[in-house]
């Protein structure tokens, strides 16, 4: 896309200019540093074309002069390890917020060192004549080693434009973003624009089809996917989180072999972590004629995960032997995560019915996982949905989310807290 911008300055765009504001600028720590606000200034200059046409697409280049604030005296940053990211207002004959990005390059960063931040670029499309101003706004710098942490830092006071780009009536006529023909995609998707396979059916980041809650088999159901808001308690403090959650069940015998989906979840790995050192686990609540709850669990990573790389969420598994007969209903429950010898304990705020199954009371029933039942209430009503054959009863659906991290759920201090004191020993908070 930068490519193509720069053959569309070169045809239609004058040279490109270069100005300087400085601005005075707080930026806020992240909180596990335990450090206050930074009050500083921030030097950058803007880059862009002096004149454009309409319909031009042009670069925007946002060069840090001197950031507001340095590298807090806690840690030596390494080398490409800093990324920054902001927002340049444009205005006058047109207004938007244009996002740049940085590249994650910078040389080692010493502690109390200036913060070396790398140049910002994005791309603006010029769509009415007259002169459009470029204002920098906030910024976020991100470190992903030894953890992945952001600083905040915004404005705090009223900005100059920095470049104000003059632009002629020239472009296509045709070249109409509004228009729905302009520039058609290869990539198919439905009025909602979730990705569609070629018959049209929705399917999930995977490209897999979307299973349709409630679709069942003889002896297998999809279960609705829920929303589900979760406190939990970290080992440095409380985080709140809400993840969307799946149940879906397999008659086994007399019971049903239960999984618990968090479809399409990764997060970045704050620190290096060795294999066998992740563990979730959930106990799925019963309700409807059943009581108790179901243990469900993950295995460990398989392998080792290095730090910024994605982690894979595993399924939850475990068995539902029914203590009672009749409609029972399954829903999420308390989310445990175990990690580096920490452990993370989410408790859902509120939580719906996710499966209802038509069960018979079995020996020794409402257990699951190899664990007795408890005595929990179950969470709501039965989920809507006609029996299907084999006695399982088929689930409504109302939500078709994805979830987006297990770090969602957990909160991305749990692999914080113990990256830390796993990793940093001696190291001040």
């Amino acid at each position: 896309m930068l490519g193509g911008a720069g053959l569309l300055l070169g045809v239609s765009a004058a040279p490109a200019q270069a100005a300087e504001v400085s601005y005075a600028t707080e930026c806020v720590p992240p909180p596990i540093s335990g450090l206050p606000p930074v009050q500083g200034t921030t030097t950058v200059a803007i880059t862009a074309p002096a004149r454009a046409r309409t319909g031009d697409e042009v670069e925007i280049v946002w060069t840090f002069v001197e950031a507001a604030s340095k590298n807090p005296d806690i840690l030596d940053l390494g080398e490409d390890t800093v990324q920054p990211t902001g927002t340049l207002k444009a205005a006058g004959a047109q207004t938007a917020d244009v996002v740049l990005r940085g590249p994650r390059e910078n040389p080692p960063i010493p502690k109390g060192g200036e913060m070396k931040l790398s140049a910002m670029k994005g791309t603006l499309k010029l769509t009415s004549p007259g002169e459009v101003t470029l204002t920098p706004d906030a910024y976020s710098i991100n470190v992903n080693k030894p953890i992945s942490t952001d600083t905040e830092c915004a404005p705090k006071e009223a900005v100059r434009p920095a470049a104000t780009i003059t632009v002629t009536d020239g472009g296509d006529p045709t070249d109409d973003p509004t228009d729905p023909t302009d520039e058609p995609t290869d990539d198919p998707t439905d009025p909602t624009g979730e990705p569609t396979d070629p018959t049209g059916e929705p399917t999930d980041p995977t490209g897999e089809p979307t299973p349709t809650p409630g679709e069942s088999t003889p002896d297998a159901v999809t279960g609705k996917e829920v929303r589900v808001p979760y406190a939990c308690k970290t080992p440095i403090g409380d985080k709140n989180a809400t993840s969307p959650v799946r149940i879906d069940a397999r008659r086994d015998g007399g019971g049903f072999a239960l999984t618990v989906r968090f479809r399409g979840s990764v997060m970045d790995s704050p620190a290096d972590i060795p294999k066998g050192s992740v563990k979730p686990s959930m106990q799925v609540v019963l309700g409807g004629a059943d009581r108790g709850t179901v243990r469900v669990e993950g295995p460990a990573n398989a392998e080792d995960i290095e730090a910024g790389d994605p982690i894979e969420i595993p399924d939850l598994t475990g068995t539902y032997r029914p203590g009672a007969s009749g409609r029972s209903t399954l829903s999420p429950g308390v989310l445990t995560v175990e990690a580096l010898g920490t452990t993370t304990t989410c408790t859902p705020e509120k939580s719906e019915v996710s499966l209802t199954l038509d069960t018979t009371q079995q020996e020794g029933g409402a257990s699951g996982g190899g664990s007795a039942g408890g005595t929990a209430g179950g969470a709501g009503a039965a989920a809507g949905g006609a029996a299907a054959a084999g006695g399982l009863a088929a689930t409504g659906a109302d939500d078709h989310g994805t979830l987006k991290a297990l770090g969602l759920v957990a909160g991305t201090a749990l692999l914080l807290g113990g990256a830390v004191f796993t990793f940093l020993p001696g190291r001040p908070r």
